[in-house]
């Protein structure tokens, strides 16, 4: 059990199963006495993450998830492009465009069991899908399903190609591109390691994000590696106008040439001591800078230039309200640091209302949503039947996954 201080008169109490339980009871007590509806009974089976016991009940899953009803809107607009999927020929096409520059999963659920092949030289990033869609299929049954996934940042799907359109899912999108985007491998790991290996995920943010707002230090900052030549500007800007910027380069990799310039590298600074400052500039990578949902999730305000890349959530994102904007080319972004200097309340309220965006859309469950969402608004598509094909290997759940399950959850007692 965690119990993370929020520092404004709210805490973050979290649990990690390492086993399951039936009919567990909570209590939240402050000193002897019981606080607000506790003791909260959990009725019925509590199942531990490893545990294979996934629901064919799905509204009802869905409704435990507090899951949306309506379809996530970038989940509609990624897939207006796609009115059919005929799977015949999908892998044979995907393969023979793709799979020489770029790498790539090719899946296969059936009957709630994955089987995959890979493409490419470097598959390593399988073992993100990998271990979401097992995850998944431990706690709700999926519709048979055959998809691909770009295992790579750069989206794949280029609007201006003149070939047909393929369906691929990818963990970023762009303006310029048709892929089916889904929460980024980053945002994923720090949901399936919640309390485990990794320190940073969207809950603890919010309780090792200090000072308080009043004792942030009034100045933008940024820390990262030279992914993008704004970002070498960044730095260069920041020199210039110290009572307003803090930001360094932690590492030299694309422009290595450019060290003695933008240089010397500065070490690394904790994700958490980003927030000693009140506006944190958020600039891409290669892609979309995947450290975003975090950023909002602190209790600083977030600066975003615009872009052509986004994440599976930016769509619902309005500058002003979750964010301040300012142009790609950093001509304003001292300009907004000022505004924010001068407008120290309207600020405040912005980087709130990120934060609450991140509480109400990014949490753990609302990923689970969302893959699950994306995946079957997919499968919709069809126009012909999913099969295994014969260079697919199963993807097997861990060996203690065995565990008894109530009859009404994929209708078997134990596996």
């Amino acid at each position: 059990m965690q119990m993370l201080d929020r520092h404004d008169g709210s805490f973050i109490v979290r649990y990690r199963m390492f086993d399951s339980y039936d009919n567990m009871q909570i209590e939240i007590k402050s000193g002897n006495r019981q606080v607000a509806g506790s003791p909260y009974a959990l009725e019925g089976s509590v199942y531990d993450e490893k545990c294979f016991c996934p629901n064919d009940d799905v509204d009802a899953w869905l409704e435990s998830m507090q899951c949306r009803k309506e379809v996530h809107p970038q989940i509609e607009k990624d897939l207006i492009h796609f009115p059919n999927i005929n799977l015949k020929n999908l892998a044979e096409q995907v393969v023979s465009r793709y799979a020489a520059h770029h790498s790539l999963s090719h899946y296969t659920i059936i009957n709630n069991r994955i089987y995959r092949k890979t493409h490419g030289l470097h598959t390593g990033f399988k073992m993100f899908s990998d271990a979401f869609l097992l995850s998944l299929t431990r706690k709700v049954s999926l519709p048979d399903m055959e998809f691909f996934i770009n295992l790579g940042d750069w989206p794949l799907v280029k609007k201006a190609s003149r070939e047909s359109l393929l369906p691929i899912f990818s963990w970023c999108g762009s303006n310029d591109t048709y892929d089916i985007v889904l929460p980024t491998y980053d945002v994923t790991e720090s949901t399936l390691e919640t309390m485990g290996r990794v320190s940073l995920d969207l809950l603890s943010v919010q309780a090792n994000t200090q000072p308080k707002w009043e004792e942030k230090i009034s100045k933008g900052f940024w820390r990262g590696r030279d992914s993008r030549r704004e970002r070498l500007e960044l730095v260069k800007l920041a020199r210039n106008h110290t009572d307003l910027m803090d930001a360094a380069l932690t590492n030299f990799f694309f422009f290595e040439h450019k060290e003695e310039l933008y240089g010397p590298k500065q070490k690394h600074v904790s994700f958490f001591d980003f927030f000693k400052y009140k506006y944190q500039v958020n600039i891409d990578g290669t892609v979309a800078a995947y450290r975003l949902p975090y950023l909002l999730g602190g209790n600083s305000v977030v600066l975003k230039h615009d872009s052509v890349y986004y994440e599976h959530f930016y769509q619902e994102l309005q500058p002003w309200v979750h964010y301040i904007p300012f142009n790609q080319n950093l001509s304003d972004l001292l300009e907004k640091i000022q505004w924010a200097q001068e407008h120290d309340k309207e600020a405040e309220q912005i980087a709130q209302n990120g934060q609450l965006y991140v509480k109400n859309n990014l949490l753990s469950n609302q990923i689970y949503c969302y893959y699950y969402q994306a995946l079957t608004e997919y499968s919709k598509k069809f126009t012909s039947k999913p099969r295994i094909h014969d260079d697919m290997e199963e993807v097997l759940q861990p060996e203690d996954s065995k565990c008894k399950c109530h009859r009404n959850l994929s209708g078997r007692d134990e596996l």
